[in-house]
């Protein structure tokens, strides 16, 4: 053992060590009584037990190392230096919190001390390391990630998925598995065919070993170590801490699954009371050295409560704060140069990437097949020769896994663009989308932005049948904290990605399939688009028509139809589908008093469903007919070329529906 590797255990580092451990322990226990007196709600996951690992890994750490913990993280952050008084206030859900009161027990947030925090979503946390870590890796920083998960984690596609990038790509990521024998209620053996987690670590060619995480000692050695490797190689360490959770899962769980007998015989030799005893025995510490901990410990755990008594209740009127970062000002077009240039909207796509590479070293592309292949879609063909392969990755087939790795990257501060091959696999990555992306400003009490773009392919027209054709972009729509396109034109797709890269949000972009080889003129002088307003394709007087992406230029085609039977139809790009643009909206259906919404999702549920409603809700004594819908047909999408048109919108119904709206 070298001296980087061996702890030094004088009398004041074993205090701080045993400190730890009580501090930890004697919180918790409050925050289990406040619990019954309701003073704390929701899920409460109590750490009890499990004090050694929080506290042999995190003091050897640096300040700027970053943590991503799980939901049972008060030890994790306590250890870490986030004040005592702001985790308790943050269990109240007071604004005085460590995440402003909006994260709770299982979301604690804090930049200061590079903590990531908690995730409730189980092995949700390592996608996010993982991108911390790349951003590392890329902009050369001397960082380290540390992740610490449950052993249920181990059963989530995303360990596996986050595993495998980690060591493609040489993250330098410590993977801390807190290994309590039990997911919830269910003993490893009953849910892993393999048992051996530190086995499947080392499957991946991780660097890994197994550690007693009861032995306070022994954990930090093993960080020591792991620490000294990754910092020497730049490579992964994964280092699982077998331990056992004294309490239930949670302060809901009637603990049937198991025998208090089993409990007792684990709590005979928990960290505290090993620690504890060995150094009363060996004369390194003294009683009264226990004493003086409990007594500086229960002060300050009075003033925590105290403060969290006191705090305060975020206004009601703030409800809306964090859920997207500062707006930027409208974009103001440039005006015309007057020469033009012909292009596909497919190459504006690739413009858009070219030109945001070379301006901003932050920004990088990753996804399957972006690279050596070229994108699905051809859309990034070259740009791996243009720019190397450690700004255009080529990612495995695990979308949760390298969207995740964007979210983290983002919030470290790069800028990636996240490829997703098509909308129907984007489902894998629902949950880094959802429950990650979308979420963390606002958990945080906006400490962590995420400005992120992902892109992907949307849409029927090809052929391609039901797991590569559908338009789900209205669901994306649905979710807070997202800003989600579909931009239709050249113009469009090349300059709202621009903005869209430069937002500090997370930007979902939907490109509709049938638009990649139409062609078009595009002013050499063409800038930034605004990405938070609709336009007026179309002027018209009788009808507004509501659409976006693939739609738009059949919804152009019916207005030419319709002209020509006396009907001057005014047609709207949405171009951002969240947030809506209610003012184009309505002010088109003030002054044509009707209006056919184009959708090719399916009706039921759909986006146009909401933008009818807000119609409803904003101009119904406008209209002179109820608002109508033109949306796909609710099958999956069919194979056959004549099934799959008349499964979507096409210029025919558009007309049809306009007309019959109008009597005519």
């Amino acid at each position: 053992m070298t001296v980087i590797e061996k702890p030094h255990l004088n009398r004041a580092h074993v205090l701080e060590l045993l400190a730890h451990m009580i501090r930890i322990r004697k919180f918790e226990d409050k925050c289990a009584e406040l619990y019954t007196q309701q003073k704390i709600r929701g899920f409460l996951h109590l750490y009890d037990g499990e004090e050694a690992i929080a506290a042999g890994v995190i003091p050897v750490l640096r300040d700027t190392d970053r943590i991503v913990a799980t939901y049972r993280e008060h030890g994790h952050a306590l250890v870490r230096g986030v004040s005592m008084s702001s985790v308790m206030a943050e269990m109240y859900g007071k604004a005085e919190g460590c995440s402003g009161g909006r994260g709770g027990s299982m979301h604690l947030f804090d930049a200061k001390t590079e903590f990531f925090g908690g995730n409730a979503i189980v092995g949700g946390g390592l996608p996010l390391a993982g991108g911390l870590a790349l951003a590392d890796k890329m902009t050369g920083d001397d960082r380290v990630t540390v992740c610490f998960f449950g052993d249920g984690a181990v059963a989530e596609g995303e360990f596996h998925e986050t595993l495998n990038l980690a060591e493609l790509w040489d993250l330098p990521v410590l993977f801390v598995c807190e290994n309590n024998g039990y997911a919830m209620g269910t003993a490893l053996a009953r849910y892993e065919s393999q048992t051996d987690i530190r086995a499947k670590a080392a499957s991946y060619n991780i660097v890994s070993e197994t550690v007693d995480g009861m032995d306070v000692v022994a954990v930090e050695a093993a960080t020591r170590r792991a620490l000294a490797t990754i910092r020497d190689t730049g490579r992964p360490y994964f280092l699982e801490c077998t331990t056992y959770r004294f309490r239930a899962h949670s302060m809901f769980d009637a603990q049937l699954y198991r025998e208090k007998s089993e409990i007792e015989l684990w709590r005979e030799k928990g960290p505290i009371v090993r620690f504890q005893t060995w150094l009363l025995e060996n004369d390194l510490i003294h009683e009264n050295d226990v004493s003086d901990i409990d007594a500086r410990i229960d002060a300050e755990i009075a003033e925590a409560v105290a403060f969290a008594e006191a705090g305060t209740w975020e206004p009601v009127e703030d409800l809306e704060e964090h859920v997207l970062g500062p707006q930027a000002p409208e974009i103001v077009p440039k005006e015309p140069s007057g020469q033009t240039v012909e292009m596909t909207y497919r190459e504006a796509v690739k413009q858009a990437i070219r030109e945001a590479m070379a301006q901003d070293d932050r920004v990088f592309l990753m996804g399957e097949d972006v690279g050596a292949y070229g994108g699905c879609y051809a859309v990034t063909k070259g740009l791996m020769e243009e720019f190397g392969e450690n700004r255009i990755r080529d990612t495995p087939l695990s979308e949760s896994g390298f969207t995740g790795a964007g979210i983290g990257a983002a919030a470290a501060g790069l800028r990636p663009i996240v490829e997703l091959m098509t909308v129907n696999f984007s489902l894998l990555a629902l949950d880094q989308i959802m429950n990650t992306a979308a979420t963390i400003r606002h958990m945080s009490g906006g400490q962590f932005s995420v400005p992120l773009v992902i892109r992907m392919a949307t849409g029927a027209g090809k052929q391609l049948a039901a797991q590569h054709s559908h338009s789900l972009e209205g669901w994306y729509a649905h979710i807070p904290g997202l800003k989600v396109l579909a931009p239709a034109t050249i113009e469009d797709a090349r300059g709202m990605l621009w903005t869209a890269i430069e937002d500090p949000d997370p930007v979902l972009i939907f490109e509709n399939v049938m638009l990649y080889n139409r062609t078009g003129s595009i002013d050499t002088a063409a800038g930034a688009v605004d990405i938070s307003r609709a336009i007026v394709r179309r002027e018209g007087s009788d009808v507004s028509l509501i659409t976006y992406g693939g739609s738009l230029f059949k919804t152009l085609e019916a207005a030419d139809v319709l002209a020509s039977s006396g009907i001057n139809a005014e047609v709207i790009d949405l171009r951002t589908l969240r947030p809506l643009d209610d003012a184009t909206i309505m002010a088109s259906v003030a002054k044509t008093r009707r209006a056919v919404i184009i959708d090719e999702g399916w009706r039921s549920g759909s986006l146009s469903a909401e933008i009818s409603a807000r119609i409803m809700e904003q101009c119904l004594w406008s209209l002179d007919a109820p608002v109508e819908r033109v949306c796909a047909r609710e099958v999956p999408i069919p194979y056959p070329k004549h099934l799959e048109d008349a499964s979507i919108p096409q210029v025919a119904s558009i007309v049809a529906t306009v007309k019959a709206q109008m009597g005519v």
